[in-house]
């Protein structure tokens, strides 16, 4: 009796051992997979805030929190499923997929940066959202939720591409942690960067000495946090856009642009102390470069489109 309760008792903690390592697993593949996304993530959490800006105070929270859920159920409704159906069934069509993402991210990063040098704003200044109704504000909150299913679908299948070794049951574990806490850093981060500014003001009011200055240069601060976060975000979608863009033709069979790209890498991969820093601002200047090519030819082809159609309109 007592040699079978041993023998269960070393089975159960055999199992725990085999639990234990395959959350470690887990847990180190969604790591792996979350850090493959990490620029797609950045444009995301520089993307976001701007759907609050002029929002009155009390309504950024709920407004982010709405965008969150939404961003959520993107992901875990509607992505998730058909990402692991076509890794099981059509693996093949997910770099074409992750390419006319990533020709997408050239696209508005191109697009965002031509409006930036020319002067050139499609969109007019509006009266914020939720000073126009209820209605308004959920056309809002609809538009970013939109705009994050874009950018949720690229970082669901660059995560998925980097476990697609996994078993399928593996993927659909690892991509839900991945969906989880992306989603929750991306928007954490979101929710703090807005109530940066009345957090510096409540200090600024209610304290003294250094935490007031502290608040007052909080108040001062943000500004130039969104615009720098604007700008990291253009330079993040034109990179990670021509990433993946470098990444898949040399998947599709063309090799020549990622072989002189890695050429490049090589060149300066053996700098001591820095060699494998250069290799990877060479790479990200390479994407970014491809991107920016890639995106501004959409450009020029896009404009072209609405210019005509605005011709044939007007006869």
């Amino acid at each position: 009796m007592a040699g079978g309760l041993a023998a269960l008792l070393d089975d159960i903690a055999t199992l725990a051992r085999l639990a234990a390592a395959s959350v470690d697993d887990v847990g180190a593949a969604a790591g792996r997979a979350s850090a493959k996304a990490a620029g797609v993530v950045i444009d995301d959490t520089a993307v976001t805030p701007r759907y609050v800006q002029g929002v009155t105070a009390n309504r950024e929270l709920p407004m982010i929190w709405k965008i969150a859920r939404g961003s959520l159920r993107n992901k875990l409704l509607f992505i998730l499923p058909a990402a692991l159906l076509l890794s099981q069934f059509l693996p093949w069509l997910l770099t074409p997929i992750l390419m006319v993402g990533g020709t997408y991210l050239a696209f508005e990063g191109a697009e965002k940066l031509w409006e930036a040098v020319s002067g050139t704003h499609h969109e007019k200044p509006q009266v914020p959202a939720p000073e126009q109704g209820p209605e308004a504000e959920k056309r809002m909150v609809g538009g970013a939720i939109r705009t994050d299913f874009i950018l949720s679908a690229e970082i669901m299948v660059i995560a998925l591409n980097e476990v697609a070794d996994e078993d399928l049951v593996s993927r659909a574990i690892i991509l839900v942690v991945v969906a989880i806490a992306i989603t929750a850093v991306v928007y954490g981060i979101v929710a703090l960067i807005v109530k940066m500014d009345d957090i510096g003001l409540r200090l600024a009011q209610t304290r003294h000495g250094a935490t007031a200055a502290l608040g007052r240069g909080l108040v001062a601060a943000m500004p130039k946090v969104l615009a720098v976060l604007s700008t990291v975000g253009i330079a993040a979608m034109l990179w990670v856009g021509g990433h993946i863009l470098l990444v898949g033709v040399d998947e599709l069979g063309w090799h020549g642009l990622y072989d002189v790209v890695h050429h490049l890498e090589e060149a300066v991969h053996g700098v001591a102390g820095v060699g494998g820093f250069l290799a990877w601002l060479v790479n990200t200047l390479a994407s970014a470069l491809i991107g920016l090519v890639v995106g501004a030819v959409v450009v020029l082809v896009m404009h072209q489109v609405h210019r005509r159609r605005g011709h044939a309109a007007a006869h």
